[in-house]
């Protein structure tokens, strides 16, 4: 199973959710090599990447040039949201996503360069205008990302994709929340199909989807073409390459176990170390690593060691009691 978007085939159709601080390069690109149709940068605010003038470190975060790669941006002005979609482009990228659906205070705040992400919701002829400026201002595909609505009075969101799709849009993605949801309670998966019924472009599945079993219960329910990982991929890059091969058929991932994991997590961490400079790498690392041992139920006393440790060499000696088996330890010694 693929989704087609222009001339672009995404297959598998288990995408990578953009998560701010989360999915940075090195853990795109280790996602990607396990195998996902798929990734989305981190949302980038459209002013102030185009007055930072982004250089060689900016466009290997974003990812540009990568084919499976959509670089995420977000704003309120049409102007801005243009110049930064013309700068995506010119840098190589091959896909556009437009955030409409982070809930995040500070960006959906009338203050300041806020009023974007999902607050533009509230504003169905305003949003239209930034997707019509970025649709015009590039010759590579638009997609955009959004939630169910503002709140539960205001479910908007076949309408906004339905003139989403009008104005040029070629995928959307739906996460199964309001914007006053958060992330609280359950995702509508139902709901998603309404979105799905009134477009005819591809529509993808967003929100609660960690396994291959949430996975087929969201495309059951809500009939998309596809799903998108977020928070169930922390500390499982692998996660989307399990559940496109349980769903759509293929070879499955070996899941990294023992000494294969330490291996994984400490190529990981020296790849954000690479990435980000010893010091900021070490700290960007923290989350990541804590994912892993609690995927695993590492001792408290020395995932604290991991976790506060700032020496990299005492860092990758300690990986390996953290991350393997306490029976298998000898094993793998």
């Amino acid at each position: 199973m693929t989704v087609q978007v222009a001339q672009l085939t995404l297959t598998p159709p288990v995408f990578l959710a953009p998560l701010a601080g989360i999915t940075d390069r090195p853990f795109r690109d280790l996602v990607s090599q396990f195998g996902a149709g798929l990734v989305v940068s981190e949302m980038v605010a459209s002013q102030e990447m185009v007055q930072a003038k982004p250089g060689v470190r900016e466009r290997a975060e974003l990812g540009f040039g990568d084919a499976t790669t959509a670089v995420q941006i977000a704003g309120r002005e049409a102007h801005w949201m243009a110049e930064a979609a013309r700068q995506v482009e010119a840098n190589g990228a091959t896909l556009i996503d437009i955030n409409m659906g982070c809930p995040a205070k500070k960006v959906t705040s009338s203050s300041g360069a806020g009023a974007s992400g999902s607050a533009l919701m509230k504003d169905l002829d305003h949003a239209l205008t930034l997707i019509d400026a970025v649709v015009a201002a590039v010759d590579i595909p638009v997609t955009l990302k959004t939630r169910l609505g503002w709140d539960d009075d205001m479910r908007n969101a076949p309408e906004l994709t339905r003139r989403a799709e009008d104005a040029g849009i070629q995928l959307i993605t739906i996460h199964g929340r309001t914007r006053c949801q958060f992330y609280k309670g359950a995702a509508d998966w139902k709901a998603i199909s309404k979105i799905k019924q009134s477009v005819s472009v591809p529509v993808i599945a967003n929100g609660d989807i960690v396994d291959s079993g949430t996975a087929r219960n969201a495309l059951a329910a809500s009939g998309a073409d596809g799903v998108m990982v977020g928070r169930g991929a922390q500390g499982r890059p692998w996660i989307l390459a399990q559940i496109a091969a349980d769903l759509f058929g293929g070879q499955a991932p070996d899941v990294p176990k023992d000494a294969a994991l330490v291996e994984l997590v400490s190529a990981h961490y020296e790849a954000m170390l690479s990435f980000y400079g010893t010091e900021l790498g070490g700290r960007v690392a923290r989350k990541h690593l804590g994912w892993y041992m609690d995927d695993v139920g590492t001792d408290a006393v020395l995932r604290r060691a991991v976790l506060t440790s700032r020496s990299p060499s005492d860092v990758m000696s300690l990986l390996a009691d953290a991350l393997i088996n306490q029976n298998n330890k000898e094993e793998a010694a």
